[in-house]
């Protein structure tokens, strides 16, 4: 790691005790409301091919008492998400929900399944759906087909023990799944084909069509997807991208933005081995990353009248306005702060040259950004197994919470930045 003197200092959560930590995405807070215990996976390897039986254990930092609390077990993870671990905020006690291996099968995605499980008495349920994310008021969550996303986006699929047969294109049965955590019932809501006949554009004819990204609103009242569609799913470069947003019950679609574009990487003649490993994070045609600002607002990066950056999109309108012109030109894992939205937060990924990411905030009052620290990855880590920063803020807006591997092993590192906005502000 490079650390400009002045920046705050990164401090790095547990002793060495020769295992690994991360948490995964960036679009939830990993500590709980009181701030004491932080979300974790644990595993026995920096870097490892995830495979069906590959186990990690979920718990969580007693910031308090420094100790890491092991409280299961899964074998439904990858680097980049993890188990989609993530508190339950408001259900009675201490809960927390992560995806899991499931011995039914008849359910809609045999063997796979989610667990709710309360930390501090060990009492468990089990649901029927793996979970993608659950809605703020922790009465419902929404789900996809992980071995479907093994197929087209391994970075944040699930590999199948029993092996993964061919997915149809743009199944009738398939896609977006709601389900309702008290009961385990669960209802399709918005399908495949549903989405190849939203507006069509003809690259989606002989395309292998799904979901990614879904998010809900701080109000459980509208949810937003990215719809990806491609014919080479080894070349990522190839995926084409639109952003949606419904009403959680499927209805209301409304298209915001589209990225469809000529493909020459589908001549016959083009070698994916000329990629490189983070050029499809960095095209221009890349729509990624979108959050919820507020219950009508979208934070993306993607392009938008000719034009790729940092946007905020309107959901009623439609409408986007460019963030940080000239000033935040990459791709990157934003959000607003939790307590005072004038803070947007976000990363880069590795540079080609140093394989240095950056963190930073960013003042959308002056236009200033903010370095916070610099952070080296092995350029040796691939696609799949990469450790990207995907900074979270905590609850109350006082520090950010990253994953790196800047020091040769898999940890989480805490930024205080309540003195930096202090510092920064009027």
């Amino acid at each position: 790691m490079s650390q400009t003197s002045g920046l705050p200092t990164p401090k790095r959560i547990g002793t060495a005790d020769g295992m690994h930590y991360f948490f995964g995405y960036y679009n939830k807070s990993n500590w709980d409301p009181t701030g004491r215990y932080l979300l974790a996976h644990q595993v026995p390897w920096a870097d490892h091919e995830i495979e069906p039986h590959l186990v990690a254990r979920i718990g969580y930092f007693d910031l308090e008492r420094g100790e890491f609390n092991v409280v299961g077990e899964t074998s439904t993870w990858n680097w980049q998400m993890g188990a989609q671990l993530q508190w339950l905020d408001h259900q009675p006690g201490r809960k927390i929900i992560y995806n899991a291996r499931a011995h039914r099968t008849d359910h809609r995605y045999p063997g796979f399944g989610s667990i709710v499980r309360d930390v501090e008495t060990g009492v468990e349920q089990r649901l029927p759906l793996p979970i993608y994310v659950v809605a703020p008021d922790s009465r419902w969550a929404l789900s996809v087909n992980y071995r479907r996303l093994w197929i087209t986006h391994q970075t944040i699929g699930y590999p199948d023990s029993c092996g993964t047969d061919e997915v149809p294109l743009h199944p009738a049965d398939d896609g977006i799944y709601r389900m309702d955590i008290e009961s385990g019932s669960y209802e399709l809501v918005v399908s495949y084909k549903a989405l190849r006949d939203f507006h069509p554009r003809d690259s989606m004819r002989k395309a292998i069509h799904w979901v990614s990204h879904i998010e809900i609103n701080p109000s459980s009242s509208r949810i937003l997807f990215l719809h990806r569609w491609t014919e080479r799913v080894a070349d990522e470069t190839c995926f084409l991208h639109r952003l949606i947003t419904a009403n959680p019950d499927g209805s209301d679609l409304r298209l915001l933005e589209c990225s469809d574009h000529p493909l020459p990487q589908l001549y016959d003649d083009f070698d994916p081995g000329l990629v490189g490993t983070f050029d499809y994070e960095k095209s221009e045609y890349q729509i990624s990353h979108p959050l919820w600002k507020d219950d009508g607002h979208i934070v993306v990066w993607g392009p938008h009248a000719g034009e790729i950056h940092y946007h905020l999109y309107k959901d009623a309108a439609g409408a986007a306005e460019v963030i940080g012109r000239n000033i935040l030109t990459e791709n990157g894992h934003m959000s607003f702060s939790p307590t005072n939205q004038r803070w947007l937060m976000s990363d880069t990924y590795p540079d080609s040259q140093s394989s240095v990411r950056e963190l930073f905030l960013f003042d959308t009052d002056t236009s200033i950004r903010i370095p916070l620290g610099s952070f080296y990855t092995s350029p040796d880590l691939g696609k799949e197994n990469r450790c990207d920063l995907h900074p979270r803020w905590k609850r109350d807006g006082s520090q950010i919470c990253i994953d790196s591997i800047h020091d040769g092993e898999r940890r989480l590192y805490v930024v205080d930045v309540d003195t930096v906005i202090r510092g920064n502000g009027p």
